[in-house]
C-alpha cells in the first residue's frame, strides 16, 4: 500500500481539496483508495457528507470509551474510494499523547497492523505542524505539500520541508516530498512570476501538473461530493485527474523491472496510433513566459506545453494524432488564439480558438 500525505501548515492551500479530489481521481483510475481524515477540524469528512458515529480519534486514543479498529470506522465513498472519518475530538489526542514515549509512532504501527486491501492510503493532515502532522508524515513515504501561487505561501513552504527533513533525520525514517501549486490563476501575472519562483527552488521535487483556480472544486465540497462527480468536465476535474495520472505513472517507473518495462513498451506500440509533429511558433519578442495548449493536452500549462523562445520567436514541436485540434496561446497570462492563422472558431466561453488540422 502506497502511503502518501498530504500536508501544509497553513489553512487555506487546498490540502483538503487535494485529498477529496486526489482520491476519487485515483479511485476513477481503477485503484483502491483510502482517506483518512487526520484533521481535527473534520473537512475531508464534512466535505463528502460522511456523519460518524466512530472516527479516527477511536483508533487511536488508548483512553476512549469506544476503542475500535481501523476497518471498524471505514466508511464507503464511492466504488474503489473509502474515508477513515475524523471529528473534532481528535484535538485532544494532541495533549494525550504529549508525554507518551513513541507518540510519532501511533498511526505508523495502526497502519502496519491494518488488514485492509488497498492500492493508496492518502492521509489529510491538519494545517499545523502539530503531533498530529508529525504521525502523518512518519506513517508515509511520500509527502505532497500543496501551496498556492502567492508569494506568503511560496515563503512559508521551507517550513514544512524543514519537518520532514527532520522527521528524516531524527526518525531515520525515508520520506520524500513534492510540491503540488494549487489555485493557479493564469489570468494573472503575478501568478506567472511565482511559478517561476517555485520552479527555480524545487526543481526536481515539483507535480508537472498544477490545480488551476476553478469554482467547481468549491461547488462540489459544498454539495458533499468530489468534482469528478459533480462536474467531470469542468477545469478543477481534468486537474485532479491528471495529477492522478502522474502520481500513476510513478508506479511503474518506481518498479525499475525489465519485464514491466517491456511490457509497457509493447503496450505503447500496439495501442497508441501514430502521431504527427506540429510546429507552433508565435513572435512575441517581450513575453517573459508562452504555452500553446490545446484539446490535445487538456489545456494544460506545464513544462510540456511551454514553448522556447529563439531571436523574439517562440516554438514548440508537438505530436498530434490525425484529425482537427483546438488550440490557444498563453503569453504572459493572457490567453489568446493564433493571429497567423485565419482558421478559427468560438468557443463555448464566447472567444476564439484556433483551429489545425492533422492529415494522416
Amino acid at each position: 500500500m502506497r502511503i502518501i500525505s498530504i500536508a501544509s501548515q497553513k489553512g487555506g492551500c487546498g490540502k483538503t481539496t487535494t485529498a477529496i479530489n486526489l482520491a476519487a481521481s485515483l479511485a476513477t483510475n481503477n485503484r483502491r483508495v483510502l482517506l483518512i481524515d487526520l484533521d481535527p477540524q473534520g473537512h475531508a469528512t464534512l466535505g463528502l457528507n460522511i456523519k460518524p458515529d466512530l472516527t479516527i480519534y477511536n483508533v487511536l486514543s488508548k483512553i476512549t470509551n469506544k476503542k475500535a479498529r481501523l476497518e471498524d470506522i471505514i466508511q464507503k465513498v464511492a466504488d474503489n474510494f473509502d474515508i477513515a472519518p475524523s471529528g473534532i475530538v481528535l484535538s485532544t489526542l494532541e495533549q494525550e499523547l504529549a508525554g507518551e514515549i513513541g507518540r510519532e509512532s501511533r498511526l505508523m504501527d495502526t497502519l502496519n497492523s491494518f488488514k485492509g486491501n488497498y492500492d493508496y492510503c492518502l492521509i489529510d493532515c491538519p494545517p499545523n505542524l502539530g503531533i498530529l502532522t508529525v504521525n502523518a508524515i512518519r506513517s508515509a513515504g511520500e509527502v505532497i505539500v500543496p501551496v498556492p501561487a502567492s508569494r506568503f505561501a511560496v515563503e512559508g513552504l521551507s517550513q514544512i520541508i524543514d519537518i520532514i527533513n527532520l522527521i528524516k533525520d531524527r526518525l531515520n525514517h525515508n520520506v520524500s516530498y513534492k510540491v503540488l501549486v494549487t489555485n493557479f490563476d493564469s489570468r494573472l501575472r503575478h501568478s506567472f512570476k511565482v511559478l517561476e519562483t517555485i520552479r527555480q527552488d524545487f526543481k526536481g521535487s515539483l507535480f508537472s501538473n498544477m490545480i488551476h483556480v476553478n469554482v467547481k472544486l468549491q461547488e462540489a465540497q459544498s454539495q458533499g461530493t468530489f468534482v469528478l462527480n459533480y462536474d467531470k468536465y469542468s477545469r478543477g476535474a481534468k486537474d485532479y485527474f491528471s495529477l492522478a495520472r502522474e502520481i500513476i505513472t510513478q508506479e511503474i517507473s518506481g518498479q525499475r523491472m525489465p519485464q514491466v518495462e517491456k511490457r509497457m513498451k509493447d503496450l505503447i506500440r500496439r495501442e497508441l496510433p501514430a502521431l504527427n509533429e506540429v510546429s507552433f511558433t508565435v513572435n512575441a519578442p517581450g513575453a517573459k513566459e508562452v504555452y500553446v495548449v490545446g484539446d490535445f493536452n487538456n489545456w494544460m500549462l506545464d513544462d510540456q506545453s511551454r514553448m522556447e523562445k529563439h531571436n523574439g520567436a517562440w516554438a514548440k514541436k508537438v505530436g498530434l494524432r490525425q484529425g482537427r485540434h483546438r488550440y490557444r496561446f498563453v503569453i504572459d497570462g493572457n490567453w489568446t488564439e493564433d493571429q497567423s492563422n485565419p482558421v478559427k472558431e468560438m468557443n463555448p466561453y464566447g472567444q476564439m480558438d484556433s483551429l489545425v488540422e492533422v492529415k494522416a
